[in-house]
């Protein structure tokens, strides 16, 4: 089974930044690239039952009726996300993928893409979907959910996608991070850019001599390897280097060293999806 590039759109303003950072990643890894749009029905308004308020006699016509609506919303649905699905093909296909391909489920988004993990080289989504609010601090409790519950690497998309140029990955020594940078460093997907490696904590010769690890394993991927020891917060040590450097897309592992397991992702990483301002790639 070829694994390939899937990027789970619907009628949220990320969709067009998922479609081109799908196209992006497909060319990247000369991966074939699939557009999935779930079909979620608890999104559909619910029109409730009042027939016993009416009359005994009321009862039967109004639940064909009800029947005969819900049809009718599913089609509907059906056919806005065939409109969507074949819109993200045609931007795709102008961005240079050969073929790309298409998939509608019904159901659940997260039940949709657990089925399909097996197939799925790297997952792309946006920060957040059509049914979150759209404040900055919100992380949609789909893409909290598919992050927890599958286990390929997922890209997540702000509003608008460039490809990047100078990427940084955060390491804190954990198992987690140093799979990470063998997988950016096997992988075609980002070999030739820039890469900033930024651990977190006090400048001490265990850490220097992790970083150097890093670099060893970076530097045949071609492309600058730069890493820094900063001090302070996490996040805010992180948002500031992003900041300085001009990154253009995070690297991080789902979990840290000093996280517990049974959360989501360790609070970093959730904090850094949060309030990211570039796309963030996440490795299990």
């Amino acid at each position: 089974m070829t694994q390939q590039i899937m990027a789970c759109i619907d009628g949220s303003n990320f969709s067009r930044a998922v479609c081109d950072a799908a196209a992006w990643a497909s060319l990247r890894l000369s991966a074939p690239l699939t557009f999935v749009h779930v079909i979620d029905k608890e999104a559909n308004p619910v029109v409730h039952d009042s027939s016993g308020q009416i009359g005994l006699g009321s009862r039967e016509h109004l639940l064909e009726e009800l029947a005969a609506l819900d049809e009718q919303r599913g089609k509907i649905a059906q056919q806005q996300g065939r409109l969507m699905l074949e819109a993200a093909c045609q931007r795709a296909t102008e961005d240079g993928v050969s073929e790309p391909s298409t998939r509608q489920r019904n159901g659940e988004v997260v039940e949709a893409l657990y089925e399909l993990e097996s197939e799925i080289r790297l997952l792309v989504l946006g920060k957040r979907g059509e049914s979150a609010a759209s404040a900055s601090a919100h992380l949609g409790s789909n893409l909290e959910r598919v992050v927890r519950a599958l286990h390929c690497p997922i890209l997540i998309t702000v509003a608008e996608f460039t490809a990047p140029q100078r990427v940084l990955i955060a390491f804190d020594g954990s198992e987690t991070a140093h799979k990470a940078v063998e997988k950016v460093a096997s992988s075609p997907l980002l070999a030739g850019l820039e890469c900033h490696v930024v651990l977190v904590g006090v400048d001490t010769e265990a850490h220097r001599t992790q970083l150097t690890w890093v670099e060893q394993q970076l530097e045949g991927r071609g492309g600058k390897v730069i890493t820094s020891i900063q001090s302070g917060e996490i996040e805010l040590a992180l948002r500031h280097y992003k900041q300085l450097h001009g990154i253009d897309m995070l690297v991080m592992g789902a979990y840290g060293h000093s996280r517990i397991r049974h959360l989501l992702v360790g609070s970093t990483t959730t904090d850094m999806i949060r309030h990211a301002s570039v796309p963030i790639l996440i490795i299990r």
